[in-house]
């Protein structure tokens, strides 16, 4: 029988509305960074799944604009059909953790490698999506002990140029206007309405939509949409580095993306010389969305 045995939120007071200059629909405020510092870890949001302690968790990481949510179904039912502990994050700037200038992918390894070990959760299985599949290649590369095997969800190690539109959704969820007084139900519908004329899939929409949540009475955009624009290069890129990861990987793609090209397999076999390939057919870059059954399946296997 599953349980929750650990859950962090950040309270949302204090998170009162903070106008930008391109907002119109206000957004929590950054804390302070450090200009020339090594990153500094953030106090992440998590929840976490009880299981047998003496075999390597799985560790879920979202991608851009997602949240630990998106693997709910996903966690559990990998927790009831594997009996292991199941950690879901949410990344810096994303979810219900902290705002910070700092949208380094070194900054969110960072984050990580401190917030495993604190839970007792390495060496862990790191299972990252697109975003969260950098973050956690980048983790496995810094500090393979922490990774027992690594499983990156549609991304590889290289720049992504095949979601130039990120940019366009910061600027069209930036140029969002709501009145202060308008029923939560009818500001949805109005927000959904001004995403349409730049973002025409309603899936996409409804997962952006996702980030508009109420406080203090106002809706704001839970994901630090400042830090987001200002970092987007440095987030569709990958950091360089030499060093490989020894352990057991699994690139699994989904069969209609066009985010893992063949030209980035080189590189994919010299920073990950284990690496398998799996292609789950007829799924988008949102493999865990769109064929859960296959999703889960395929992690079960290649812990198999």
């Amino acid at each position: 029988m599953l349980r929750w045995t650990r859950a962090w939120r950040l309270p949302l007071r204090g998170l009162g509305p903070y106008s930008l200059s391109f907002s119109r629909v206000p957004v929590a405020p950054s804390s302070s960074g450090r200009s020339g510092a090594e990153p500094r870890s953030v106090l992440l949001s998590y929840k976490l799944l009880d299981g047998e302690a003496t075999r390597p968790a799985l560790v879920f990481l979202h991608g851009l604009f997602g949240s630990k949510t998106n693997f709910n179904s996903i966690a559990k039912a990998l927790a009831q059909q594997t009996g292991r502990r199941v950690l879901t994050v949410d990344a810096r700037n994303h979810g219900d953790s902290p705002h910070n200038p700092d949208m380094s992918y070194e900054a969110m390894s960072q984050d990580l490698q401190d917030l495993l070990p604190q839970l007792g959760l390495v060496p862990c299985v790191l299972i990252g999506h697109s975003m969260g599949g950098k973050t956690a290649m980048l983790l496995a590369l810094q500090r393979p002990e922490l990774v027992e095997r690594l499983i990156a969800v549609d991304i590889s190690p290289v720049e992504t140029t095949s979601s130039s539109n990120f940019a366009s959704y910061m600027a069209a969820m930036r140029a969002v206007d709501i009145p202060d007084e308008m029923p939560r139900s009818s500001a949805r519908k109005l927000a959904d309405e001004q995403l349409s004329t730049v973002i025409q899939d309603m899936a996409e929409r409804q997962f952006l939509l996702t980030n508009l949540v109420e406080v203090d009475g106002r809706l704001v955009w839970r994901v630090n949409l400042e830090a987001l624009a200002q970092h987007v290069d440095k987030i569709l890129a990958f950091p360089p580095r030499q060093e490989s990861y020894p352990g057991p990987t699994l690139f699994l793609l989904g069969g209609n993306s066009q985010y893992v090209r063949p030209s980035h397999h080189v590189e994919i076999r010299r920073l990950f010389p284990r690496a398998q390939m799996q292609t789950v057919p007829n799924a988008g870059h949102w493999i865990h969305a769109d064929c859960p059954q296959d999703f889960v399946a395929a992690i079960r296997g290649f812990l198999a």
